[in-house]
């Protein structure tokens, strides 16, 4: 099974083979003469290690543990039990040797992670699934001095933790910019795999914007990262952190070849967010939302897979407000195309809250423009959702689709917070392979909103057999575009 695995504690040895590149390298002079038997043409990092090395930390966590407070026998006891019944007792811990007196508990050692110094004052940038959880957090410079850090703030979605650490005049990172990086380019990384701290491995970048589920695109680098790693810097040859490595993907637990680092810009935003007031303030607009495949584009006259196809819409959030509908397909929000669905979030969350802005939303075969003032994240929300209306036995149409479907009342649209639409009562095998279930909504057919069964079944005696046909449904509180395909076997 592959996992995406954030690079966290600690100890293995491994080889990393450089290839040689195809091009020149910049600020990266190949070997030459003596010093060049069996290396020529390959990069030389000892300057860009010299340069960032003494900034990266090693970061220990550890977590209060409760103690076994029971109480202690006797010496004669002891033998009591060892003799006749065969029972080993452990002996008692002498006075004075660290057990926790009642009622407290003892700190363990839960991880060993990797950081960077921002600041010479003591701020140190990790990953927040570093410092998540625990009690106290430990950081060793280059120079073997040992702080106990104060966690300043977290930030789940894009795996951002600040420390402040006691100390001044401390080396420095110089921060880069990982919109510049082109894919093919050597980084480096320094960090702590399996507790190995200040371990150097290098390789290059293999991708950009890569989505793994989180909030922020990650670079994906053939750099070897491991549990340990996690929170280092990721580097590029003008010695400039590019990211911060926070993920590998692994079958076993451990590098496999391809790792994943979250963007400086994005980091660096975050990070001065939670040293001025400790959390992250975001835009947020209210809606679910799902990628749009190019085989449904074309059903619809969308034409190419773009934007983020709208599933569900919070009631009385900031889209609902703005009119926004189950199964809009928004393309543009404040000026700023939405290529792909995973964008949206990182746009809207970039926009101040309050704010008032444009965005463009495909429905029904037209692009409309709106307007929404973005509303804020609040911590631990949850978008409501409409619970489904029981399916009703009577009263279904068999139609040229394999479905059978029956009108809404009024407290069932009500109830699924929907204007219009047909209930599915029944299906044939062929539609339920296309994936429609007894229960769903069917609120529009190519672009046409369905306000009755009757309606539902005209449409569909029209539609030229094999051609799909996109139907916007209503399932659970949210909504999905489902392409079936007409058969004449079915008329």
């Amino acid at each position: 099974m592959e996992l995406f695995v954030n690079t966290r504690f600690a100890a293995l040895v491994f080889c990393l083979g450089l290839v040689a590149p195809v091009g020149p390298i910049a600020a990266a002079a190949p070997a030459t003469g003596a010093n060049c038997p069996g290396s020529c043409g390959l990069p030389d990092f000892t300057g860009l290690v010299e340069k960032v090395g003494p900034s990266v930390v090693n970061i220990r966590t550890y977590k209060n543990v409760a103690v076994d407070q029971s109480p202690q026998m006797d010496d004669q006891t002891r033998e009591f039990l060892r003799r006749f019944f065969g029972i080993p007792v452990p002996p008692a811990a002498p006075p004075g040797s660290g057990s926790a007196p009642k009622g407290e508990g003892q700190e363990q050692p839960t991880g060993v992670a990797s950081g960077f110094i921002l600041s010479a004052d003591g701020y140190v940038m990790t990953n927040a699934h570093v410092v998540d959880g625990a009690d106290e957090v430990m950081v060793t410079l280059t120079d073997k001095r040992e702080f106990k850090a104060k966690v300043i703030g977290t930030d789940k979605r894009t795996d951002v933790a600040v420390l402040k650490i006691d100390a001044k005049n401390l080396p420095i990172v110089s921060i880069g910019d990982s919109k510049k990086i082109k894919v093919g380019e050597w980084v480096v990384a320094i960090g702590s795999p399996f507790g190995l701290e200040n371990t150097v491995t290098a390789g290059i970048v293999s991708a950009k914007g890569r989505d793994t589920g989180d909030y922020s695109p990650f670079i994906q680098t053939d750099v070897a990262v491991n549990p340990g790693n996690s929170g280092g810097p990721l580097i590029n040859m003008q010695g400039q952190v590019v990211g911060i490595n926070s993920q590998i993907y692994s079958r076993t637990g451990g590098f496999m070849g391809i790792s994943f680092a979250i963007p400086i810009d994005e980091a660096i935003r975050v990070a001065n967010q939670l040293k001025t007031t400790g959390y992250v303030v975001r835009g947020k607009i209210g809606v679910a939302i799902d990628g749009v495949s190019r085989e449904l584009a074309e059903s619809i006259g969308l034409g190419k897979p773009i934007g983020a196809l709208v599933r569900s819409v919070e009631a009385g959030g900031a889209a609902d407000k703005a009119g926004i509908q189950d199964g809009d397909i928004i393309t543009k929000f404040d000026g700023k195309t939405v290529e792909r669905a995973t964008d949206l979030p990182r746009i809207v969350g970039e926009v101040k809250p309050g704010t008032r802005v444009p965005l463009q939303v495909f429905r029904r075969g037209a692009e409309r423009t709106l307007q929404v003032t973005v509303g804020a994240w609040a911590k631990d929300s949850e978008v409501a959702t409409a619970k489904p209306a029981p399916a009703p036995k009577t009263g279904a149409e068999k139609s040229p689709l394999g479905v059978a479907v029956v009108d809404l009342n009024d407290a069932q649209k009500k109830e699924l917070g929907v204007r219009s639409g047909v209930l599915i009562e029944a299906l044939q095998a062929s539609a339920s392979g296309d994936g429609l279930r007894v229960g769903d909504v069917v609120t529009v057919m190519n672009n046409v909103e369905i306000t009755s069964a009757k309606q539902f079944k005209e449409i569909a005696n029209s539609l030229p057999p094999g051609k799909p046909v996109a139907l916007l449904v209503r399932r659970g509180g949210t909504a999905q575009f489902i392409l079936v395909r007409p058969s004449p076997l079915v008329r």
